[in-house]
């Protein structure tokens, strides 16, 4: 099962991609964690990418496809992937079937969730990163401000400010929306609603796989 998550920024994408790859034993590819990483770790990837990340703007094309490229190559993907992340424009889309035909793969569902802005707005002003474990979370799910996983201090993103998720909202309008129509013409996009409790979204893009 090779799967590309789609949908606006706090859709969701990463939890349900954390999920689903546990229940088909594949691989979850997260360029955003990717990048997050090698930021914290002062990489020249991470210096490179530091800037674009925390204004809400995409990272260049060439930086990504370097990341996806090194991914497609492994052996360990060769079952199946779950990809979110990318691609995250038409130009990174063109180059991302280029890769997995040459890899004699191909794509089999594009999942896009569906959430309105208002509930994206809310759902990214309460996430919380933990510094210990980088689980995220929600501050209605914390205790005291500390990580219900490992009891770590939780923090917000530099992208969760509100005027940066603005930002990366008029990014995707402008760049990544585009991909529905993209990949409804190839016939693999598949729309689910991206409101209700994680279990629920869940069994809806389940149901549809």
């Amino acid at each position: 099962m090779r799967i590309v998550m789609l949908g606006a920024p706090g859709a969701g994408k990463g939890t349900q991609a954390t999920k689903i790859s546990k229940k088909f034993g594949i691989p979850h590819i997260s360029t955003g964690d990717i990048l997050r990483s090698e930021i914290n770790k002062g990489t020249e990837m991470g210096l490179k990418a530091k800037e674009y990340v925390e204004s809400g703007k995409l990272v260049p094309d060439e930086l990504i496809i370097d990341i996806i490229e090194d991914f497609i190559k492994d052996d360990s993907i060769k079952e199946g992937f779950i990809m979110d992340g990318f691609p995250r424009n038409i130009a990174q889309a063109k180059k991302f079937i280029k890769m997995i035909d040459k890899n004699d793969l191909s794509l089999d569902k594009v999942v896009n969730i569906v959430v309105d802005y208002d509930e994206v707005i809310k759902r990214l002003g309460s996430r919380r990163i933990c510094v210990q474990c980088r689980k995220i979370t929600s501050i209605d799910e914390s205790q005291d401000g500390r990580c219900p996983e490992c009891g770590g201090k939780l923090v917000k993103r530099e992208d969760d400010r509100e005027e940066v998720i603005r930002e990366r909202l008029n990014v995707y309008e402008e760049q990544t929306r585009p991909l529905i129509e993209y990949y409804k013409n190839r016939g693999i996009l598949v729309n689910i609603q991206g409101n209700g409790t994680e279990e629920e979204v869940t069994e809806r893009i389940l149901n549809n796989l």
